[in-house]
């Protein structure tokens, strides 16, 4: 296993994080970005902030690596998460996942950012563009 996890308030790095997962040993590696987008719910976003319980978070990062070694015959999980102000388009969370196979990889990814989203302790802070802001989603 060669799992890397990172809460950082840098920006995140695809080419890094894909190159942790990308192993020879691995046929597949599957990458998930996700982004500050310009709107929610048709309301127009200025930025978001990000806040974690740092060494809980990590703790659930490798709770959520350790549950997809178990369920998929996968080698590699990468897990990182942006924190503070973010501005429209930036990279908010990187998962990338190796394995000898595409279909494990894909599954496992898809397990893990949903799986992040639901357990993690982050928490996400929605500013609109009319000034109004609320927390979104937190799930503890």
């Amino acid at each position: 296993m060669n799992d890397h996890f990172r809460l950082t308030h840098e920006a995140l790095d695809v080419a890094a994080a894909y190159a942790i997962a990308d192993k020879a040993r691995n046929g597949a590696v599957v990458l998930m970005s996700g982004m500050v987008r310009n709107q929610t719910g048709g309301r127009a976003v200025d930025y978001l902030d990000y806040q974690a319980y740092d060494t809980m978070a990590l703790q659930v990062f490798q709770q959520i690596s350790d549950r997809c070694h178990r369920q998929f015959p996968i080698t590699d999980v990468v897990i990182h998460h942006r924190l503070g102000k973010l501005k429209i388009g930036e990279i908010s969370v990187l998962v990338a996942v190796g394995s000898p196979h595409r279909g494990e990889a894909f599954e496992a990814c898809r397990y893990a950012i949903d799986t992040l989203k639901a357990e993690a302790p982050i928490w996400k802070k929605e500013f609109w563009l009319d000034g109004v802001s609320s927390w979104v989603n937190c799930p503890i």
